[in-house]
């Protein structure tokens, strides 16, 4: 007997359209994105983006990762029938990794790059690490890292603001300077040899 193939019915008009809205944020350049694994279980339609964020000729600077969930039925816990959960990860200076404030300033900076994009239903946390190395490796920095987890329920399926809003983080947790309104970020020049 010949198992049946599987019809993978499409998603509804609505994610869709939010999924296309995703692709009319506007990013900076040190941004690079890519689709991700989505997780499977938390929703009945879900997609993924990672991102990393470097500039020209450098390191990483900072990851992340942007999850969109969809319940076309909505989810009482959510409010909605979408839900946004963000991560960001970045490597810190040795001062800030031992600054006790980090993770209130780092609740702010995601509330900040959020201001324009209509939400509710906002959580999250904010993890400090800071390694400290003794006796023989004494001589070593303080190395830390800052990861900050947040979801919550946008107001539209109009996704742009909160794809926008998440790249603002990832610049602003990844040490860049923030960019005035209307201008576009220029690509740093390598020196010449």
């Amino acid at each position: 007997m010949v198992p049946a193939k599987q019809v993978i019915p499409e998603p509804p008009e609505l994610f869709r359209m939010a999924l296309a809205s995703l692709h009319m944020a506007k990013l900076r350049p040190e941004i690079t994105i890519d689709e991700a694994p989505a997780p499977s279980r938390l929703a009945p339609h879900a997609v993924a983006l990672r991102a990393t964020v470097a500039a020209t000729g450098e390191d990483e600077l900072a990851v992340g990762k942007l999850v969109v969930l969809f319940d076309p039925d909505g989810n009482d816990s959510w409010d909605g029938q979408f839900r946004l959960v963000a991560f960001v990860e970045a490597e810190l200076e040795p001062e800030m990794a031992l600054d006790p404030l980090l993770p209130d300033v780092g609740w702010a900076w995601l509330t900040e790059a959020l201001a324009g994009a209509g939400y509710h239903n906002l959580g999250g946390t904010v993890t400090r690490v800071a390694s400290q190395s003794y006796e023989a490796l004494a001589d070593r920095p303080v190395e830390g890292t800052i990861q900050l987890r947040a979801s919550w329920t946008p107001d539209s399926a109009d996704l742009a603001p909160h794809a926008a809003a998440w790249g603002e983080l990832l610049c602003t947790v990844a040490g860049l300077p923030p960019l005035p309104a209307g201008v576009a970020a220029l690509p740093r020049r390598t020196a010449r040899k």
